[in-house]
């Protein structure tokens, strides 16, 4: 088994035992390509790798050996164009199973591979481009886009290459002749050409609250990170089929669908669907017979609004939710159609899972968990004076200049001055809240800028979100904060009815008087929209950030 190369020890008595005796040994060339999908190969020639579908009727199978031999024939092509330790290159390939190919062929080149979303503009692939210097894109036959990328070539001087999967145009580079025309193997670089841990292997670009996205560097000790993400909260099991949904423009595709899952040896299970139906992933997960599944909760959420009972769903022994936190609601309608709990867990793109539901404890409905022991996690006030049980405060992890996790982020990519900031004082602040119980639990209550402060009060939107869940009528809502000249801001909550519910103010008055019964009377939305679909991005996370700056244009314009 490969984990007994990098830890000590795999097996805990506690979750005390596990957070003080975990350790995970990083060799200092370690490459993800190398040690461990051709280690697989090696290994176990027919080990399976990777079991991907699509909504056409496409299914197809691959070996560790099969993905060790493409991934050298790509590396091969990619290496015939000068791509080379330390060139950057963009994936915009959705589900696609070549993206593992391409992942893989990337990392053994010592490439830093940029994950991108479909939903990528001209503007943005410019951005990317001449912030990173990105040098080739890969990307998937889709009109929108080739267009996007074809109009980003005409002005970042960067650009020299594309390729194009699944496809071929005038201009592209076909990935499928690139395949074809190669040689599957592949030597390992060596003297300068070599990687060590502490190279940059990947860039994540992650939007924050104002400005251009930042650019999360991520260096080859990254995958090792994730082996508490896969094996200890996700519990995925050696040659068994593990699902996470997420596009792999996203740092949730890191966590869930390719790095701690192989070195686990589990099987990753893709579907790559046009468009989430939730009746469609209730079908695949029985007909298949995932063992274990991650997902965001606003999935759950529409597959409750199924009949569940009439799907098998027996064969799945582990649900984990992440990209939000999950509503009590939601926890315990699950549990009572399952049997099975669920096992929330937090983390960024900055990080592998920072706090979750382990193995060796009871989850609780709402609460994140407890921390990783990758992590010296604490919470802070504003002033970093250390919060007591019961006191909310910023999620921190500390000493992280005296010790860099595996799975932490090594900065934001050429932007020291941004990176000094992120660790000031030898800590990174997530910019999260929360607070923790007497038993070590912590409760989420959102990101800094998500918390509403109406009239002296701090609201978090989680806990209002979760006692609307709770009405009948709600399938799904967004609570953020409204300007409001008096209290400075107000409640919101946008709402997505469930069938059957019409927006009228008699509903209206019914959900807030719901709120304030179920919370405290001053949490109630004082402001009610109601909407087809919520703001969301391709991995289910809620836009606040958008229905935000909505609340704030109405109110100038009005």
């Amino acid at each position: 088994m490969l984990l007994d190369k990098f830890l000590p020890r795999i097996e805990f008595d506690s979750y005390e035992d596990f957070k003080e005796n975990y350790r995970v040994n990083i060799p200092e060339n370690f490459n993800f390509g190398f040690d461990i999908v051709d280690a697989w190969a090696e290994q176990e020639p027919e080990k399976r790798a990777l079991l991907w579908i699509d909504d056409h009727g496409g299914e197809r199978t691959f070996t560790f050996t099969e993905i060790s031999r493409l991934s050298n024939r790509f590396a091969n092509f990619l290496h015939g164009l000068g791509i080379r330790k330390g060139d950057v290159v963009l994936l915009i390939l959705r589900q696609r199973w070549e993206y593992w190919v391409c992942a893989t062929a990337l990392h053994k080149l010592g490439a830093i591979l940029v994950p991108g979303s479909l939903q990528l503009t001209k503007k943005d692939i410019v951005y990317r481009a001449e912030a990173a210097e990105i040098k080739t894109i890969i990307c998937l036959d889709d009109a929108f886009v080739v267009e996007q990328a074809e109009a980003a070539f005409e002005e970042a001087p960067s650009l020299e290459h594309r390729v194009l999967v699944n496809g071929s145009r005038e201009g592209w580079l076909s990935f499928d002749q690139a395949i074809a025309d190669s040689p599957d193997t592949f030597e390992r670089p060596s003297g300068d050409q070599a990687t060590r841990w502490d190279d940059t292997m990947l860039i994540y670009f992650t939007s924050g609250t104002t400005g251009m996205p930042k650019m999360v560097e991520q260096n080859f000790s990254y995958p090792l990170g994730h082996i508490v993400t896969a094996k200890y909260w996700q519990q995925v099991q050696e040659n068994k089929l593990h699902m996470s949904v997420s596009d792999s423009g996203w740092a949730k595709f890191g966590w869930g669908k390719i790095y701690g899952q192989w070195i686990c040896g589990a099987t990753v299970f893709a579907y790559d669907w046009d468009k989430f139906v939730p009746k469609k992933l209730l079908e695949v997960i029985s007909k298949y017979q995932i063992t274990t599944f991650c997902a965001p909760p606003t999935m759950f959420r529409f597959m409750l609004q199924e009949d569940v009972a009439a799907y098998d769903l027996s064969a799945t022994e582990q649900y984990c939710i992440a990209g939000e936190p999950l509503n009590p609601e939601v926890f315990r309608k699950w549990e009572k159609l399952t049997s099975h709990k669920m096992y929330e867990g937090f983390g960024q793109s900055e990080s592998s899972v920072m706090i979750a539901n382990f193995q060796w404890f009871e989850p609780i409905p709402g609460s994140t968990g407890k921390p990783s022991p990758l992590y010296r996690i604490q919470l802070m006030d504003a002033d970093g004076n250390l919060c007591e049980d019961g006191d909310e405060g910023h999620i921190v992890v500390t000493d992280v200049n005296k010790e860099s996790p595996a799975g932490l982020f090594v900065g934001y990519y050429r932007d020291p001055e941004r990176t000094a900031q992120a660790f000031a004082g030898g800590n990174y602040d997530t910019g999260d809240v929360a607070w923790r119980d007497s038993n070590g639990y912590y409760w989420f209550i959102g990101r800094s800028d998500d918390v509403i402060k109406c009239s002296g009060y701090r609201i978090g939107p989680f806990e209002v979100e979760s006692a609307l869940l709770e009405h009948p009528a709600v399938v799904e809502c967004a609570v953020t904060a409204s300007p409001d000249p008096i209290r400075g801001q107000v409640v919101k909550a946008t709402i997505v009815l469930a069938e059957g519910y019409t927006g009228t103010p008699e509903l209206t008055k019914e959900l807030q008087n719901h709120v304030k019964k179920v919370t405290a009377p001053y949490k109630y939305p004082r402001i009610v929209e109601y909407v087809k679909e919520l703001p969301k991005t391709l991995g289910g996370k809620i836009k606040r950030a958008e229905i935000r700056q909505e609340n704030l244009k109405a109110k100038t314009e009005s």
